[in-house]
């Protein structure tokens, strides 16, 4: 059986979350795996809630349809617990990672399937004293890396210079990376 990891990202226009499924992609086919990152398109705008898509696999992927069993969850605003079901049809046991100030049994309670492995990272906060916005995307792309393995902190990292290298300046491209780093080291899993 072929190695498959589907990712389903929820989050708010203008907070990244298209960027995250996408460069996560990239990421895989630069590890010399098989990937895709897209978005969910419809009548999104600023603050909208959106879904993003990344699949990554040793082995060519021949699906190009939205993710509607995922193995992992991305939710990089806490707010959209309140009215999306970030848990929608994940698999048994599904990795669920959420940015939030808040603890792991409120985050928890706010979930329609405690058969999950949560983990808890205030990429918000992170994205703030790294970036000086609060743009989430590259902090949970860090808390994903640590939370499943599924890609190596390094190739991200230099993939991120060379996406972000042709629109940013060096000091935005370093707080990124800070970010990432933060990310990975202060993601926790919540024991039940």
């Amino acid at each position: 059986m072929a190695y498959l990891k589907e990712i389903r990202w929820h989050g708010r226009g203008g907070q990244g979350a298209k960027t995250a499924a996408t460069l996560m992609g990239q990421v895989a086919i630069a590890e010399g795996k098989f990937g895709q990152g897209f978005p969910e398109y419809g009548p999104e705008r600023m603050g909208a809630p959106i879904k993003g898509f990344t699949r990554i696999s040793d082995e060519q992927i021949n699906q190009h349809c939205a993710i509607e069993h995922p193995d992992v969850v991305v939710v990089l605003d806490q707010t959209l617990l309140e009215t999306v079901d970030v848990c929608e049809n994940a698999k048994k046991g599904a990795v669920v990672i959420i940015n939030t100030n808040q603890d792991g049994k409120a985050v928890m309670d706010q979930l329609s399937s405690s058969d999950v492995r949560l983990f808890l990272v205030n990429a918000t906060q992170i994205a703030m004293d790294e970036i000086g916005r609060p743009i989430p995307n590259t902090p949970m792309i860090g808390a994903l890396v640590k939370a499943t393995g599924v890609l190596e902190l390094e190739t991200v990292n230099k993939d991120l210079v060379k996406k972000f290298g042709k629109k940013f300046s060096q000091k935005i491209i370093d707080g990124n990376l800070k970010a990432v780093k933060r990310a990975y080291e202060e993601v926790t899993e919540y024991e039940n």
